[in-house]
């Protein structure tokens, strides 16, 4: 130590605790919904939360819908997400009646749950045509929509859902149109412009309201609730966190006017921007401007986490599935009943599947792979059953003879014999699981398909397929893979006399 000046030991010694890791510090868990709008808010709450320095941020971003979102929120498996207080009444609290805010509080505070006041902008839905369309059929409100039954309409999964959607709509007003397709939100502008439909929900803070030839029907016998933007979050995360949360109301509670939050939007949306950088230029500062969006960034950590997803979920399924195969071979009558339950989880919708385990393991990987490995049993487990049920009862009867029974023929000579069959399962199972697990971004799991729903969301082709055209690569890689893998493992008499039987 010696020509070190006393006063910088000092100093040195007092900064050291200051300088503790960020580990040491609580997370904030900052999730949303997978358009835009969701996006762009719960990135301003996380730089929000990061610039106040209470607490590290952990982004759970683009997890579907109101259900799955708030699940998640329950559940504590995120602490705070935008939210609507249409929704929040209609969707959440079940009480349309519940129109202001500190009414919401009262009932949210049942479920431990905080609100805070108006962002300072309404996002409703409304219907919108193209401007060509209502200049020539003369539509400016949605009651003119009852004098052309024969326009058709795409509209959202979520709008043809709910009661202040779809269906409460076409009450509200009589109406009555040629056709009504579900297709995804940012889609159907797309949809619009090319003539495919004459019709579509919207949001009426959408970017793309600024820059396409679209004209927003008004709402002239007032059906859609307000929907003004807030932050919900649960109480226990605003009571840790005092800072934090006051932080939040300070810098975002009427701050944000409609015309504001469509031009944020109309930035990610056209601009390309990425979300960091749009809530960096509403914020002031605090994180890189950056450029136009570079999906080729995340793909190394992407590939990792999706395959991940499908080599843990498929190890499970083949531990679970081959024993389950081997038990509905040996007990013919229970063998029956237990393919027909796999079989069963085969006509759950994926989608459906994951949202069934947030209540029970929450949201990210976990539940994820629990998904996937019940959805990559059933090939693994027919296939196991089949194999052992066409063995030649000769070469079985064989093992008898050699004195081998109970296990040791089933590890020696049947399992063997029935092997081609088996790995055939699993590479089905292999390669579906690929393609299954882009659904795990849906609730946190990551993979691929955090850049496919992103991409859904912006209407942007060139994300969707930065996520799409490596899923297939890795596909057609594990096929490969277990091409190979049946050249190695299983004697070549076997595969002869497999491709003999085809």
């Amino acid at each position: 130590m010696r020509g070190v000046r006393p006063a910088a030991v000092i100093a040195l010694l007092l900064l050291l605790p200051a300088a503790g890791p960020a580990a040491d510090r609580p997370v904030v868990r900052v999730g949303s919904k997978s358009f835009t709008e969701s996006y762009v808010l719960a990135e301003i709450v996380a730089q929000v939360v990061e610039q106040t320095g209470e607490a590290r941020v952990e982004r759970k971003l683009g997890l579907g819908g109101t259900g799955i979102v708030h699940a998640a929120l329950a559940s504590g498996e995120i602490d705070v997400y935008p939210e609507y207080t249409g929704t929040i009444a209609r969707a959440i609290l079940k009480e349309p009646a519940v129109t202001t805010v500190a009414a919401m509080r009262a009932r949210l505070r049942e479920r431990a749950l905080v609100v805070t006041e108006p962002l300072g902008f309404q996002n409703t839905y409304a219907l919108a045509v193209a401007r060509s369309t209502a200049a020539r059929l003369g539509l400016r409100t949605i009651s003119d929509l009852r004098g052309h039954r024969r326009l058709t309409a795409a509209f959202d999964p979520g709008f043809l859902d709910r009661d202040d959607g779809w269906p409460g709509l076409r009450r509200h007003y009589g109406l009555e149109l040629a056709g009504v397709r579900i297709m995804e939100h940012a889609l159907a502008y797309r949809a619009l412009a090319g003539g495919a439909v004459d019709v579509i929900d919207v949001f009426s803070t959408d970017g793309q309201l600024a820059r396409e030839a679209v004209a927003l029907l008004a709402d002239d016998r007032g059906f859609f609730p307000d929907y003004a933007a807030v932050l919900l979050a649960r109480r226990p995360f605003a009571e840790r966190l005092p800072r934090t949360w006051a932080a939040l109301e300070q810098r975002l509670v009427g701050r944000l006017d409609t015309a504001t939050m469509t031009r944020l939007n109309a930035e990610a949306d056209l601009d390309r921007r990425p979300f960091a950088a749009v809530a960096a230029s509403f914020l002031g500062g605090g994180a890189p401007a950056g450029g136009r969006r570079s999906p080729a960034r995340e793909l190394p950590a992407l590939t990792l986490e999706h395959l991940a997803l499908v080599g843990v979920s498929l190890l499970a399924a083949v531990v679970v599935g081959v024993p389950l195969g081997v038990l509905a071979a040996r007990r013919r009558l229970l063998g029956q009943v237990e393919l027909m339950g796999v079989g069963v989880l085969q006509t759950i919708p994926a989608l459906a599947l994951l949202a069934f385990m947030i209540p029970l393991f929450g949201i990210g990987r976990v539940p994820a792979l629990i998904a996937l490995t019940l959805y990559a049993l059933l090939p693994i487990v027919r296939n196991t059953y089949a194999g052992l049920v066409s063995l030649d009862p000769q070469l079985v009867d064989m093992a008898a003879v050699l004195g081998l029974d109970g296990w040791k023929r089933l590890a020696w000579i049947e399992l063997p014999l029935a092997s081609v069959t088996i790995l055939a399962g699993i590479k089905t199972s292999a390669v579906l699981t690929v393609g299954t697990a882009t659904l795990a971004a849906f609730i946190g799991g990551g993979g691929y398909g955090t850049l496919i729903i992103t991409g859904l969301a912006l209407n942007d082709g060139a994300t969707i397929l930065a996520g799409a055209i490596p899923a297939a690569l890795m596909a057609l890689a594990i096929h490969a893979l277990f091409e190979a893998v049946d050249r190695l493992a299983v004697p070549r008499g076997l595969r002869t006399t497999a491709t003999a039987t085809r």
